[in-house]
């Protein structure tokens, strides 16, 4: 009976009520993957041209696919206990709990610094990208009361201090139970400023009569040029595809029944074929409408002037957007901090939540000294690092090399494995690794042409 015991699932051990299902577990990945990416890949699409970049679009969408089925299946895991031939049921409530409890503490180790630096360079990327946005409202409403030819520069930095302030507030929300609205709000604007530039592309080749771009793409580059931009453009799609961090988080919101792996499944096929969609329609139609003179961004590029209110407001979209997506990636590594500090210190006065009352007819509730100054403190470290090295493409193109293959390809195939003990030298096996090996040659290389990139902007 006691191995029996020990052999229970543990289905359903979460302190929160479990409400989410396909439609809100959608919105959670809606959130985190259409985002700032989506905006460079009209850029992307032009530097690879119109066989390559559609392609690439597509290869990144089943790269993630397959890692999304990997990792869903991860959830539950059934630990065997050499000593006494037992299996223990754990579930695993994090993409980090999960590498460590399948691939052990060493491989745990290496990955819980790549999941702190993924969720960190995400902020920054929220962050230039809304500064970048909300600066565009102020040059569309210079530019058409001035003209086009107009001095309409503005720097960055005053957009990223307000960003930073709204995110210091909407970080106090507790914890990812609490998002769902926040998700939806945020899923409903990356639709709308998706479907903006989208249509200010098409709308722009209906009226010029003809497509732009060509096969190979910008045709202005030398052949070295083109070499490191393709490698950025690889970045952007991959950048623009990365959800891994944030599925196990997800699928732990998830009421049962159906089975919450059988739920995420579903909602992760249906948001990579819905974001690969629109990924498809607006980086094509951007190059299509501008060709070699693609801007870097959709809809702060300038590409399009009028009508301007609409460019304003493709914008506020795109801000209230990644209010919502810096969110729902920065919970995690909040969830992370804040669990080690209560156990690590389960006495301290610092972890416990209290109500404070600011004034006679104002109280906050649930108000926590560590919540407060960490998070504080983490917003304004995304910040400073967004000020520092404001250059979208280049700073995407990194985020995007940097963790692709390590989060999103090897350790879930190794989890993979272990999880189905996978015969080594089996054909599974080798596929496998074939899978891993090629999609290690690609981030390399990615990543040389995003360091390039940021190296030319910030000192060339």
């Amino acid at each position: 009976m006691a191995g029996r015991d020990q052999q229970t699932p543990l289905l359903q051990t979460s302190p929160h009520k479990l409400t989410g299902n396909v439609w809100t577990a959608l919105a959670h990945i809606i959130t985190g993957v259409i985002g700032s990416g989506v905006l460079s890949l009209a850029w992307s699409m032009a530097q690879l041209g119109w066989i390559a970049g559609p392609l690439s679009l597509l290869l990144f969408a089943f790269f993630t696919l397959v890692s999304a089925s990997f990792i869903c299946d991860i959830h539950l895991y059934a630990n065997p206990n050499p000593n006494n031939g037992t299996t223990t049921m754990i579930m695993n409530r994090s993409y980090l709990q999960a590498v460590q409890t399948i691939l052990g503490k060493k491989n745990g180790w290496v990955c819980g610094c790549l999941v702190y630096f993924s969720i960190f360079k995400t902020g920054v990327v929220y962050t230039i990208t809304s500064a970048i946005s909300m600066r565009a409202i102020r040059q569309s409403n210079c530019y058409h009361k001035e003209g086009h030819e107009a001095a309409c520069e503005y720097e960055d930095t005053y957009y990223m201090l307000l960003f930073g302030i709204v995110e210091i507030a909407a970080s106090q929300i507790p914890n990812i139970f609490h998002t769902k609205w926040l998700s939806v709000i945020a899923a409903t604007m990356s639709f709308t400023y998706s479907f903006i530039g989208m249509g200010l592309g098409l709308a722009q080749v209906i009226g010029q009569g003809k497509i732009q771009g060509s096969i190979n793409g910008i045709s202005t580059t030398n052949p070295t040029q083109k070499v490191w931009l393709v490698a950025q453009a690889l970045g952007d799609i991959a950048f623009s595809f990365t959800f891994s961090l944030i599925l196990l988080e997800i699928q732990s919101t998830l009421k049962t029944p159906p089975s919450q792996k059988e739920t995420m499944k579903k909602a992760s096929s249906i948001a990579i074929f819905t974001t690969s969609f629109f990924y498809l329609c607006c980086g094509g139609c951007g190059y299509a409408a501008f060709g070699d003179s693609t801007p870097g961004n959709l809809l702060t590029g300038f590409g399009f002037y009028e009508p301007f209110w609409l460019i304003d407001f493709g914008n506020a979209c795109i801000v209230l957007h990644l209010v919502g997506g810096y969110q729902i990636y920065s919970q995690t590594l909040f969830a992370i901090v804040e669990r080690w500090y209560a156990e690590k210190f389960p006495e301290s006065m610092l972890a416990r939540e209290r109500d404070v009352r600011v004034c006679l007819f104002i109280t906050i509730k649930s108000v926590n000294p560590v919540r407060i100054c960490f998070r504080t403190i983490y917003v304004i470290l995304t910040m400073s690092v967004g000020m520092m090295f404001p250059y979208f493409n280049q700073v995407v193109a990194f985020a995007g090399s940097v963790i692709f293959w390590p989060l999103t390809i090897y350790f879930p195939v190794e989890m993979y494995f272990v999880h189905n003990k996978v015969v080594p030298w089996s054909l599974n096996w080798i596929l496998l690794r074939i899978y891993t090996i090629f999609c290690l040659i690609v981030t390399l290389y990615i990543l040389a042409g995003s360091i390039q990139g940021l190296v030319a902007k910030r000192f060339g």
